[in-house]
């Protein structure tokens, strides 16, 4: 055992060392070579698109065609197409103003690519949150390292294949589910780590990162609520709503986890999202091969048991197609919820759909407020000044209002979470900036006199400089400073 985990060390030591070494002697590739590098993943995305379904189908044990094509490849197309068309525009430097005091010379901003960028992507998207960050890193001049989850071997291998074939290990390499210590790779020496799971790994990644001071991009999830307003039509929300948490089987990072709804409309809103559920997917969904199977037995072990444990604390669940014994879970429907039913406190990550009645706008921030800080919020009205009440106060990542989700497939907008729900931001122009250096670069004049703020110290030109910025001192201003020696007044 001992020997498999040197050789796992010395292994992927080796591959780190190999890119490191390349983009050593080639720190700054050209925008040309950049954007080939992100034509040859378009076209090798068009090329593989029904084999990588198939193997995310394989590795889901029923995972829709249709869903890994939409959500899967189409949005790591766009945010190849988003780069290719403003990456030059990225990478120019920008001139900043500099201080009065230095006036007569220069200040720039470089991009400066960062180095080596691991990359940790997770299950419910294999495609997407592997690839979609390697867009970045391709766009921002870097290389990277690629972990893949473990419980996704076909899709591994299919990514392998596909990437293996346009880029050299030194640039682009594919880390499988082989590994037995994926710690291992969280304790190389990147330059910038971009990991996509759940917040309680993200503490182990960033802890494992802060060995080597190695910045990280997490996004994290979280519990993303949908608030009904008054003025919205429920059974246009409970529409949007339960196609949010019948999507990919409710296994999405922003699916609404649970919803907000004006406490007279609750029997109203229930009966729509079944409604609703049942017209997206039919009264049999666990038979339905256009519906995605919950991952494996563990996680639909794991769904099972958050409904067993709110039905025992008095819960009312409505199931909107039967129960089954499969995977494939239809989407349940979880009311009279108290806060210590798990159903509440964990990220739910399935098709559970937890709903809260409130009263009045007030309550609803006050509730929102007591959570950690979702991924995702979704706001249902048509009033522009209850919409705005809402978000100045209270917090998320990103926010789609009277639907959910698609501010994600937005790429010329940052995405990215705020505190438990993570940091740091990929997608469009942010994402390039959080895998670039932003390097300052002041150039002097040659005839600035800078000599004169050299010591010694107290000449004329220092006395009205100082006075000119910082003004006089208030003579009665005391302070009492602890020292070394004692207590002083200054």
């Amino acid at each position: 055992m001992q020997r498999d985990y040197q050789d796992e060390i010395a292994e992927l030591h080796a591959v780190y060392s190999v890119q490191k070494g390349a983009f050593t002697s080639a720190p700054y590739p050209g925008a040309d070579e950049r954007q080939r590098n992100l034509r040859k993943l378009k076209i090798q995305l068009r090329r593989y698109q029904d084999a990588l379904a198939e193997a995310v189908d394989s590795d889901f044990s029923g995972r829709a065609h249709s869903e890994t094509l939409m959500l899967d490849i189409l949005p790591t197309t766009l945010e190849i197409n988003h780069c290719l068309l403003h990456l030059k525009r990225w990478m120019r430097s920008s001139r900043r103003a500099t201080e009065l005091l230095f006036a007569t010379n220069s200040l720039r901003v470089t991009y400066q690519p960062k180095g080596v960028v691991g990359i940790i992507g997770t299950w419910n998207f294999p495609v997407y949150l592997s690839l979609g960050p390697l867009v970045t890193a391709l766009a921002a001049g870097n290389s990277a390292m690629i972990l893949m989850p473990r419980n996704m071997p076909a899709t591994t291998a299919a990514l392998r294949h596909l990437l293996t074939e346009i880029f050299p290990e030194h640039l682009v390499a594919v880390i499988g589910g082989e590994l037995k210590d994926r710690n291992i790779f969280t304790s190389l020496p990147f330059d910038h780590i971009v990991f996509t799971g759940s917040p309680d790994i993200g503490k182990v990644i960033m802890r494992e990162a802060a060995r080597n001071l190695t910045p990280v991009t997490l996004e994290l999830g979280g519990k993303s609520p949908a608030v009904v307003l008054r003025d919205y039509s429920i059974a246009d929300a409970a529409k949007r709503i339960a196609h949010g948490k019948g999507v990919n089987c409710g296994q999405i990072c922003v699916s609404p986890d649970y919803a907000m709804v004006p406490r007279e409309s609750v029997g109203a809103f229930v009966e729509a999202v079944k409604k609703s559920a049942i017209r997206l997917w039919g009264d049999r969904p666990q038979d339905n091969a256009e519906y995605t199977s919950v991952v494996n037995e563990h996680h639909a072990g794991r769904i099972r048991s958050l409904l067993d444990d709110a039905r025992r604390k008095g819960a009312t669940i409505v199931s909107c197609g039967g129960e089954g014994s499969g995977s494939r879970i239809p989407l349940h429907i979880v009311t009279d919820c108290t806060p210590e039913m798990v159903v509440m406190q964990e990220e739910i990550f399935g098709p559970i759909l937890p709903i809260i009645p409130y009263d009045s706008e007030e309550e609803v921030v006050s509730y929102i407020q007591s959570q950690p800080r979702p991924l995702a919020l979704y706001c249902f009205s048509h009033k522009a000044d209850a919409r705005q009440r809402l978000l100045r106060r209270t917090h998320s990542g990103g926010v789609t209002i009277n639907d959910w989700g698609w501010h994600v497939l937005n790429h010329a907008a940052p995405f990215g979470g705020v505190g438990n729900s993570g940091m740091g931001n990929y997608h469009g122009e942010e994402g390039f900036r959080e895998l670039s250096h932003a390097r300052s670069v002041f150039k002097r004049h040659r005839f600035f006199p800078i000599g004169l703020f050299y010591p010694p110290y107290g000449n004329m030109v220092q006395r009205l400089v100082l006075r000119l910025f910082i003004g006089k001192s208030d003579p009665n201003a005391r302070l009492t400073c602890a020292t070394s020696k004692g207590r002083i007044q200054a």
